[in-house]
Protein backbone atom coordinates (compact mmCIF):
# COMPACT_ATOMS: atom_id res chain seq x y z
CA UNK A 1 0.00 0.00 0.00
CA UNK A 2 1.40 3.25 -1.18
CA UNK A 3 1.78 5.99 1.92
CA UNK A 4 -0.59 9.45 2.22
CA UNK A 5 0.64 11.98 -0.26
CA UNK A 6 -1.50 14.23 1.28
CA UNK A 7 -0.26 13.39 4.71
CA UNK A 8 3.65 13.78 3.21
CA UNK A 9 2.21 16.91 1.51
CA UNK A 10 1.75 18.49 5.76
CA UNK A 11 4.54 17.38 6.72
CA UNK A 12 6.78 19.14 4.39
CA UNK A 13 4.58 22.05 4.57
CA UNK A 14 5.41 22.14 8.07
CA UNK A 15 9.15 21.60 7.46
CA UNK A 16 9.12 24.10 5.11
CA UNK A 17 7.21 27.12 7.06
CA UNK A 18 9.86 26.34 9.76
CA UNK A 19 12.93 27.11 7.20
CA UNK A 20 14.27 23.85 7.98
CA UNK A 21 16.22 21.92 5.19
CA UNK A 22 15.61 18.19 4.95
CA UNK A 23 15.81 15.70 2.42
CA UNK A 24 12.42 13.55 1.97
CA UNK A 25 14.06 9.96 0.47
CA UNK A 26 11.30 6.90 0.11
CA UNK A 27 12.34 4.14 2.61
CA UNK A 28 10.17 1.41 4.54
CA UNK A 29 7.54 1.48 1.80
CA UNK A 30 7.08 5.13 2.39
CA UNK A 31 8.78 8.28 2.97
CA UNK A 32 11.02 9.39 5.37
CA UNK A 33 12.34 12.83 6.28
CA UNK A 34 15.68 13.14 7.06
CA UNK A 35 16.83 16.28 8.67
CA UNK A 36 21.13 16.77 9.20
CA UNK A 37 21.18 13.30 7.32
CA UNK A 38 19.24 11.98 10.41
CA UNK A 39 16.17 10.37 9.98
CA UNK A 40 13.47 12.50 11.42
CA UNK A 41 9.67 11.29 10.46
CA UNK A 42 8.02 9.45 8.34
CA UNK A 43 4.76 9.13 6.82
CA UNK A 44 4.36 4.90 6.51
CA UNK A 45 0.74 4.29 4.56
CA UNK A 46 -1.89 6.33 6.59
CA UNK A 47 1.01 7.13 9.44
CA UNK A 48 2.88 9.12 10.66
CA UNK A 49 6.62 7.59 11.96
CA UNK A 50 8.22 10.07 14.58
CA UNK A 51 11.27 9.92 16.35
CA UNK A 52 10.98 11.12 19.71
CA UNK A 53 13.44 12.00 22.86
CA UNK A 54 13.49 8.42 24.74
CA UNK A 55 12.98 10.59 27.93
CA UNK A 56 9.37 11.32 26.83
CA UNK A 57 8.87 7.94 25.01
CA UNK A 58 6.40 6.64 27.85
CA UNK A 59 4.53 9.17 28.79
CA UNK A 60 4.06 10.13 24.42
CA UNK A 61 2.64 6.58 24.31
CA UNK A 62 -0.53 7.55 26.80
CA UNK A 63 -1.46 10.04 24.90
CA UNK A 64 -4.61 9.27 22.15
CA UNK A 65 -3.44 7.96 18.66
CA UNK A 66 -0.15 7.30 20.00
CA UNK A 67 1.66 4.05 19.86
CA UNK A 68 4.70 2.39 19.34
CA UNK A 69 7.05 1.38 16.67
CA UNK A 70 7.53 -2.17 16.46
CA UNK A 71 8.90 -3.10 12.64
CA UNK A 72 10.80 -5.99 13.38
CA UNK A 73 8.22 -7.15 16.52
CA UNK A 74 10.20 -5.25 19.14
CA UNK A 75 9.13 -1.67 20.03
CA UNK A 76 12.05 1.03 19.13
CA UNK A 77 12.41 3.00 22.02
CA UNK A 78 12.09 7.03 21.12
CA UNK A 79 9.87 5.58 17.72
CA UNK A 80 6.75 6.18 17.79
CA UNK A 81 3.56 5.62 15.20
CA UNK A 82 0.88 8.42 15.10
CA UNK A 83 -2.85 7.52 14.13
CA UNK A 84 -5.43 9.64 12.44
CA UNK A 85 -6.39 10.26 16.31
CA UNK A 86 -3.11 12.30 17.30
CA UNK A 87 -2.49 14.12 13.76
CA UNK A 88 -6.19 14.88 12.25
CA UNK A 89 -5.76 18.61 13.01
CA UNK A 90 -3.10 20.55 11.94
CA UNK A 91 -2.12 21.92 15.81
CA UNK A 92 -2.26 18.07 16.54
CA UNK A 93 0.64 17.15 14.05
CA UNK A 94 2.56 20.24 14.72
CA UNK A 95 2.64 19.17 17.92
CA UNK A 96 4.44 15.97 16.96
CA UNK A 97 6.03 17.29 14.32
CA UNK A 98 7.92 19.57 16.86
CA UNK A 99 8.29 17.06 18.98
CA UNK A 100 10.48 15.40 16.67
CA UNK A 101 12.44 18.41 15.24
CA UNK A 102 13.59 19.39 18.84
CA UNK A 103 14.62 15.74 19.53
CA UNK A 104 17.16 15.83 15.97
CA UNK A 105 19.94 17.38 16.79
CA UNK A 106 20.30 15.23 20.10
CA UNK A 107 19.70 11.78 17.80
CA UNK A 108 22.09 9.95 16.69
CA UNK A 109 23.18 9.37 12.71
CA UNK A 110 22.79 5.91 11.67
CA UNK A 111 26.30 4.08 11.04
CA UNK A 112 26.95 4.66 7.12
CA UNK A 113 28.02 1.34 5.65
CA UNK A 114 31.29 1.19 3.79
CA UNK A 115 30.10 0.52 -0.05
CA UNK A 116 32.54 -2.28 -1.34
CA UNK A 117 34.65 -1.91 -4.27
Amino acid sequence: MPYNEFLSDRVSQFLQEKSVPFEARKMFGGICFLIDGKMCVGVMRDEIMARIDPDIYQESLAKEGCKEMNFTGKPMKGFVFLTDAAIDLDVDLNYWLQLALDFNPKAKASVKKKKKQ
